[in-house]
């Protein structure tokens, strides 16, 4: 298996600050919420699941104690670290294996699986080969029927996060030019050290589609808040429920997908 780019500093970003991934989506509470909408409505009631990029576990734990046997994969040891202590605290370590690699070599994962998560690998593989090659090592994972979601960030919504956190990278003229050009950082410049691809909503499906998924569903994650999560995270009970219905409701506008930070890709190996 020919790795083509180097993603070293991805793990070391990842096991330098584990306790900072684990808790990111309680920032981000409304692409959480979104994404478990999306995995209720198409996962099967049962099943077998590979997790792609688990990181700390905040969708394995859950999955596993709705029932499902997952194979948990990332590049993080530290990650899968938390992890493991997770689902032992929980007495689920039975129905998860852990296991350290990279989404573009899944040589050590066996089995037929009903479902496949990647809601992270897909956005730190700056190069398309890379990206299709990951596809492709899931894809052959899947029994026929075998649903697939993947995450992405977007191009555009991510703008918002960078005039907040960035005001002074409007100034960089190479760097703007090089992710509204190529989606990603010019070498050695990552905000932040967050060194990612950033894909327009156009090309997620074709992506898939070129691996042979039957597309189901692109949609936000995170539709019209833009970089404002304060405004989502601090509904309570009743209200917060009727807002998540009706972001549900429109999460597949054409109009609102490429404006989210965050989006899903739902397909099928037919």
């Amino acid at each position: 298996m020919k790795l083509i780019d180097d993603v070293s500093d991805i793990a070391s970003l990842y096991n330098q600050d584990p306790e900072r991934e684990h808790l990111r989506l309680d920032r981000h509470q409304l692409e959480h919420d979104l994404t478990w909408r999306y995995l209720e409505k198409y996962l099967p009631p049962a099943g077998s699941i590979l997790e792609v990029g688990a990181a700390s576990g905040r969708y394995t734990l859950e999955l596993a104690k709705r029932g499902y046997r997952i194979t948990a994969v990332d590049l993080s040891e530290q990650l899968l670290g938390w992890c493991g202590r997770r689902l032992e605290e929980e007495g689920l370590s039975g129905q998860v294996r852990l296991v350290v690699g990279d989404a573009r070599d899944l040589h050590d994962v066996e089995g037929d699986f009903d479902a496949a998560l990647l809601l992270g690998p897909l956005y730190h593989l700056v190069l398309e080969a890379d990206r299709k090659t990951a596809l492709q090592e899931t894809f052959d994972r899947l029994k026929e029927g075998g649903l697939l979601f993947s995450a992405f960030i977007s191009r555009f919504g991510i703008l918002g996060d960078l005039m907040k956190r960035y005001p002074d990278w409007i100034e960089a003229e190479a760097s703007v030019r090089s992710l509204m050009d190529r989606g990603r950082d010019t070498e050695g410049h990552p905000p932040g050290g967050f060194r990612g691809y950033y894909a327009r909503a156009a090309e997620i499906a074709p992506l898939h589609e070129q691996i042979g998924f039957e597309t189901l569903v692109v949609a936000a994650v995170e539709p019209a808040i833009a970089s404002d999560d304060g405004s989502y995270n601090n509904l309570e009970g009743g209200r917060r429920q009727l807002w998540l219905d009706l972001l549900f409701e429109i999460s597949t506008q054409e109009t609102i997908v490429g404006a989210s930070r965050h989006l899903l890709y739902i397909g099928k190996k037919p």
